[in-house]
């Protein structure tokens, strides 16, 4: 749809914010996390400053505790998202979203590359992460940046699977064979609800964006050893509890695109992602949105342009941004760009 059409669609919400002139868009310094199955993507394609050859993670936006994002440029450089959470509340975040998540960051946004596979896994829902972790829970979405040739992912079951049948499998160390295998390529994008099976495989580089937690439950990790000799632990009676054994037929999110306008990516109760494809000046207005937005760049550069004269910033392949709540309209203007939008 035109983006003036979809302006005019976006759901109404209070519009109580003022203008804080000290906030801004933000960048923040990527946390770079080395995983026993990452490679050089990161640093290599999307240009993240590392030495090590087993990035698996570039974590871009955190308030997971510990990993603090941390303000990379402007006056408020310096600064850990959690501070400026605690300093500027409603104008970061939005009215309902501070009323619903108070000085908690609600998404964790990651870029991560899979040089080996990763763990066959889950992840809990909000009751059993808040009853045993004191967490969020935790559902994501994938958007694929680049894969290899016959890269691909695990996403459910390929076929009916019950309490008995599964607990066999994983007793037998055959889980892979009811494990639903999808060859991916560059756009294609997955919803990762909480409790539904799922491994990234080698040779993909995708965008993450997931609720704010850290907590995972490994089922299977294909007997590997880590650099000290020892099996990685497994979590399988918690796995059990938090498992969903509903059978879909498709895990693929179907969308389309066309230039200069918006597609809708995801949209759950935990956040709302689309696409944005552009080659030249877009105005988007984020007036009835209730909510910061996070540009993540997955293609190109474009320079973002507010109402804050000498306050524009280029985003370029494999970089994030933060659009504060209370700035209301920004343009992108580019050649070809194409953009990850993601709210509350």
């Amino acid at each position: 749809m035109p983006v003036g059409t979809w302006i005019k669609q976006l759901p109404k919400s209070r519009k109580s914010l003022m203008s804080n002139p000290s906030l801004y868009i933000l960048k923040f310094t990527p946390i770079l996390k080395d995983k026993i199955w990452g490679g050089t993507k990161l640093k290599n394609l999307l240009n993240k400053a590392s030495k090590s050859s087993s990035v698996g993670e570039s974590w871009e936006i955190s308030d997971v505790e510990g990993d603090y994002s941390v303000v990379s440029y402007g006056q408020l450089s310096g600064k850990t998202l959690h501070e400026l959470l605690e300093e500027y509340g409603e104008q970061l975040v939005g009215v309902k979203n501070f009323q619903r998540f108070g000085t908690k960051f609600p998404l964790l946004i990651k870029f991560i590359d899979a040089k080996e596979d990763l763990s066959v896994q889950l992840h809990p829902g909000d009751k059993i992460a808040k009853q045993k972790h004191d967490s969020l829970g935790k559902t994501e979405m994938w958007h694929i940046v680049q894969a290899d040739k016959d890269a691909n992912i695990i996403v459910g079951f390929n076929q009916p699977v019950n309490q008995v049948l599964y607990q066999k499998h994983v007793e037998q160390k055959s889980i892979q064979d009811i494990l639903n295998y999808e060859r991916v390529r560059k756009g294609d994008t997955f919803f990762v609800y909480s409790g539904l099976i799922h491994a990234i495989g080698k040779g993909v580089l995708l965008a993450e964006i997931q609720q704010t937690s850290d907590i995972t439950y490994r089922v299977y990790d294909w007997d590997r050893k880590d650099d000290n000799g020892q099996y990685r632990e497994l979590h399988q009676e918690e796995a059990l509890e938090a498992i969903d054994f509903k059978n879909e037929e498709e895990y693929k999110i179907a969308y389309t695109t066309t230039k200069n306008e918006i597609s809708g990516l995801v949209q759950c109760p935990h956040f709302i992602t689309n696409f944005i494809e552009g080659d030249r000046s877009l105005t988007i207005s984020h007036e009835e949105l209730d909510s910061f937005v996070v540009y993540m760049c997955v293609e190109g550069e474009a320079l973002i342009r507010y109402d804050n004269p000498g306050r524009d910033v280029t985003i370029k392949f494999g970089e994030t941004i933060l659009v504060p709540a209370c700035i209301k309209r920004i343009s992108i203007q580019s050649k070809g760009v194409k953009l990850l939008q993601t709210y509350i």
